[in-house]
């Protein structure tokens, strides 16, 4: 579906993006996980045409975006980080403004707004003033808008920054529905939890590269971090295992102590996420 090799993007003496090469499947959520600062925004920017590659190519659905933007563009939604909405107009009027600029004929352009309003859960407040919003419930229409024209593809450079949580859940659930319908979808996130919840592969990217591509559990075999089961003992002795399953290890462990006469007095367990990985690749975390 999206085929990226080598891509780079300087800005002066500033190197964004660094021969960065990656592969998104058909309806898979793909995720783009550093910290700020790392090149998620110039992708996902060169990805929707926004900006340039200094080298390397982009393919969406087969077609070379250097070739066609147009046509790229008419497969892409895009999601941004910025709030991009008319404050004075209503949340259904915006999306009727977006759906023009896609082109959508008028005698569809009502029924696809009620279509897109309905699937980020606004119906009951769509004839009202997107100034009366919540940040969250804005950040929602601006994906309504990025849908309007049924792309095969949806961009989300960071949508939860700065929405509270119930809006934040909601907007998983937009995003999942969609993929279910089989939307693919590429989601920039600095938000560990996020990629975990959401994404089928990950890409862990840092000043402008990528360290390591992959779903979870290859990600942990990448990084050899491994789960770590911790024993205190009644001779208050702390003693620290570590795993590759803890499921099914624990049990061998535990029997080992107990022939050899050592009262077990509390256990802890610590499984291996994507927060380990992400330090042990990088040697930083993740919001720093």
């Amino acid at each position: 579906m999206i085929e990226v090799k080598s891509i780079s993007k300087s800005f002066d003496n500033i190197k964004a993006v660094q021969q960065i090469s990656f592969n998104v499947k058909k309806g898979q959520i793909f995720g783009f996980l550093g910290p700020n600062g790392a090149g998620k925004s110039t992708t996902i920017n060169m990805l929707n045409t926004l900006l340039e590659p200094d080298q390397g190519s982009i393919k969406i659905d087969g077609i070379d975006l250097s070739e066609d933007h147009e046509q790229c563009k008419l497969n892409i939604g895009v999601v941004p980080q910025e709030i991009a909405l008319y404050d004075d107009l209503s949340a259904f009027e915006n999306l009727k403004f977006w759906g023009g600029l896609y082109q959508i004929p008028k005698n569809e352009l009502k029924e696809r707004a009620e279509w897109a309003i309905k699937i980020v859960g606004l119906e009951d407040r769509k004839k009202d003033a997107v100034k009366t919003y919540s940040g969250g419930m804005k950040r929602r229409v601006n994906i309504a808008a990025a849908i309007l024209h049924k792309p095969k593809i949806l961009l989300l450079d960071e949508p939860t920054v700065g929405v509270d949580p119930q809006s934040r859940n909601h907007i998983f659930e937009t995003i999942e529905q969609l993929n279910s319908e089989g939307m693919t979808i590429i989601y920039t996130t600095h938000y560990m939890e996020e990629a975990e919840r959401l994404c089928d592969e990950i890409a862990i990217i840092d000043l402008g590269k990528i360290i390591a591509i992959g779903e979870i559990e290859e990600l942990r075999k990448i990084s050899g971090v491994r789960d770590k089961l911790i024993i205190h003992t009644s001779d208050k002795q702390e003693i620290e295992y570590e795993c590759e399953s803890i499921g099914s290890e624990i049990s061998g462990i535990l029997e080992n102590h107990k022939s050899n006469g050592n009262e077990i007095l509390s256990i802890d367990t610590h499984k291996a996420n994507l927060e380990s990985i992400f330090l042990k690749l990088t040697g930083k975390q993740l919001r720093d």
